[in-house]
């Protein structure tokens, strides 16, 4: 199975080291932005399975925002977000916009690692679905023109 490619938006440099060097060492390809606006800029330019995002970040683009943005990007883009702020307001907030997980800071690496494989094993299946129907598709129009070709043959 391909490694996922990551986003990681944060403001704090420990955490945004933090996440890159554990991910990495987990196989991931990371991509880091030191706030939302440059988080904005690296999704204009390419595809992220997955934005890890601080809920909380100077400028004009905070957390809840770079969801939105991830997701009118791409839509199958997955977004955690991370905070040190934590409530269920906000919570509830950034899943109604469409964020897949939502985790407080410090954070809990065993935790997240098992989010991005769960986000990893929908990605699977989701493209082995579509693999099936295309391959369904290709039977019944096989099936269809075999089904001609006796019809003819028949007279």
């Amino acid at each position: 199975m391909k490694m996922m490619s990551i986003l990681v938006a944060d403001d704090d440099p420990v955490i945004r080291r933090l996440l890159e060097k554990r991910l990495g060492e987990s196989g991931y390809e990371v991509t880091i932005a030191c706030n939302g606006m440059e988080a904005a800029r690296l999704l204009d330019g390419k595809h992220f399975d997955v934005v890890i995002t601080d809920l909380v970040m100077p400028g004009d683009i905070g957390g809840i925002e770079l969801l939105q943005v991830a997701k009118d990007r791409d839509i199958s883009t997955e977004v955690i977000v991370i905070t040190a702020y934590s409530s269920i307001d906000t919570a509830v907030e950034a899943m109604k916009k469409g964020a897949v997980d939502y985790l407080e800071k410090p954070i809990n690496f065993e935790e997240l690692f098992l989010r991005l494989d769960k986000i990893a094993q929908v990605r699977s299946l989701v493209r082995n679905a579509g693999d099936l129907r295309e391959a369904m598709d290709v039977t019944e129009a096989s099936a269809a023109q075999t089904i001609q070709q006796l019809e003819i043959a028949a007279g």
